[in-house]
């Protein structure tokens, strides 16, 4: 039994859930979202909360099992509440802006960074070293912020890069630190 799977999804007044066939549709304040979900789970949606069961046995069913009833969990929580990570700018000279919707990075790099918006997110930046994403579908928004982050990582000797807040940078010495 996966310990997981087997608690149902509690959906919020104000949000439609349609279920047919294999397809799961989400409706709610922010927006829709739907996902397939594979054969070997089955979806139920009934008395206000989504339940999934087993249809099979097989090897991989309970890793599955819980694996949709998370991400149907996150499709209930992005169309009510969204989603939101928040990425910092260490270094001098180093910021971004918006341009259009798309994001202007400075990162200590030969030029500067251009990343393009992507459907279903929106950027901002307070102030030059902040940069915030959100939008409904957790996927996307993880997805984003880590490739923002991935333009210049955090280094381990001055810790300077992007970020995301509240992130601990492990500090090396450098090499006058041996003598």
């Amino acid at each position: 039994m996966s310990r997981i799977g087997k608690l149902p999804v509690k959906v919020p007044g104000g949000v439609s859930v349609t279920v047919s066939g294999r397809k799961v549709e989400v409706k709610g304040g922010k927006g829709t979202l739907s996902r397939e979900v594979p054969p070997e789970v089955k979806v139920e949606f009934a008395d206000g909360a989504i339940t999934l069961t087993p249809a099979v046995e097989a090897e991989n069913t309970k890793a599955l099992w819980g694996l949709y009833r998370v991400l149907i969990n996150n499709m209930v929580v992005g169309v009510t509440a969204g989603y939101k990570i928040e990425l910092e700018i260490v270094g001098v000279g180093y910021k971004a802006e918006l341009k259009g919707k798309d994001l202007l990075i400075a990162a200590g790099l030969s030029e500067t960074v251009l990343f393009k918006a992507r459907p279903g997110l929106d950027y901002k930046t307070d102030g030059p070293n902040k940069i915030v994403v959100e939008g409904i579908d957790k996927e996307k928004v993880g997805q984003a912020a880590a490739d923002i982050r991935r333009i210049r990582p955090p280094e381990p000797y001055k810790g300077k890069g992007i970020r995301y807040a509240g992130e601990q940078v492990r500090r090396k010495a450098g090499k006058t630190a041996g003598k």
